[in-house]
């Protein structure tokens, strides 16, 4: 890293929080982005210094733009976008579509996430492997964290506002879900 450092967000994606960095050198038009350290794109000698830098994030490339907007005189705004969205508002509706659950097993830290259009599980950036059945309140997703049984329930909350709850058991034990 050098001092041109200009940007610097965490994104939290279903396969894990990414972290990204953005150089700008205001003098040269250098352009460098990093995702979770390793440097995925570099332009040197820009004679345009405003523009945007479009990279993709995360196992299912998801689609980040870098957005580089002059100011005053010589200073620069930067903004990041996640699939056409800003940062704030993909988060927003993240977490309307996304629940994650951070809990300890057995002495290592598991992130799980269920995106709830798919059913999809991820912990820790793997996609996990399910068994979805019908119950008599709802649905139960099954799976397997090393020797521990889990299941995401999916249960009406019967207010149409709130919709459905999904909760996550481990070993029978509830586990609470975090807000990222």
């Amino acid at each position: 890293m050098s001092g041109d450092l200009a940007g610097l967000w965490e994104v939290a994606l279903s396969d894990g929080v990414h972290r990204i960095e953005f150089e700008h050198g205001t003098t040269t038009g250098k352009r460098v982005i990093f995702v979770d350290g390793k440097e995925i794109l570099r332009r040197d000698w820009m004679f345009k210094l405003v523009g945007k830098e479009t990279f993709s994030v995360g196992k299912s490339d998801t689609k980040a733009t870098i957005n580089i907007d002059a100011v005053s005189g010589f200073a620069y705004e930067y903004t990041l976008e996640i699939n056409g969205k800003s940062l704030k508002k993909y988060m927003e509706n993240r977490s309307k579509v996304t629940s994650t659950w951070v809990l300890n097993l057995d002495g290592t830290d598991c992130r799980v996430v269920l995106e709830k259009d798919t059913m999809d599980v991820w912990c820790n950036g793997q996609n996990i492997e399910t068994a979805g059945e019908f119950v008599d309140d709802g649905t139960e997703t099954h799976f397997t964290l090393g020797d521990h049984n889990c299941c995401v329930k999916a249960v009406s909350s019967g207010k149409r506002r709130d919709g459905i709850i999904h909760t996550l058991l481990v070993d029978g034990t509830m586990i609470a879900e975090c807000t990222e």
